[in-house]
């Protein structure tokens, strides 16, 4: 299975990782580069889109939290887009579905940030 790994913008300027394939211990370092990037550029907040991740390692996860915790760091937040059922699984096994917020859509993502107070 190949990987793929795109940035994209949102209209409110809200920067999304788009992951597709297998994250996993050869894959994982480059969606920590890609956030370390953001992060750099003084994105406060970065959603991960991982609508068309197949499979999901202890390595990504770990990249997951660590992006997340500097996010924390600096006032912000790590978003992630998960509409796959065994996806979301891992997160709910590990416990992580308590720690990140997760949405089953972009759409979902967007109604439920709009409401939050900036």
């Amino acid at each position: 299975m190949s990987f793929k790994i795109e940035t994209q913008t949102l209209d409110d300027g809200l920067p999304v990782i788009r992951l597709e394939g297998e994250v996993d211990v050869y894959t994982a370092p480059q969606l920590k580069q890609a956030m370390i990037a953001l992060l750099g550029k003084g994105a406060k907040r970065i959603v991960i889109d991982l609508t068309k991740v197949e499979y999901l390692d202890s390595t990504a996860l770990g990249v997951l939290i660590g992006g997340l915790k500097r996010l924390r760091e600096a006032d912000g937040n790590l978003l992630l887009i998960c509409p796959s059922a065994r996806i979301k699984r891992v997160f709910e096994i590990t416990g992580l579905d308590k720690i990140f917020e997760m949405y089953a859509s972009e759409e979902e993502m967007k109604t439920a940030t709009q409401k939050e107070p900036d």
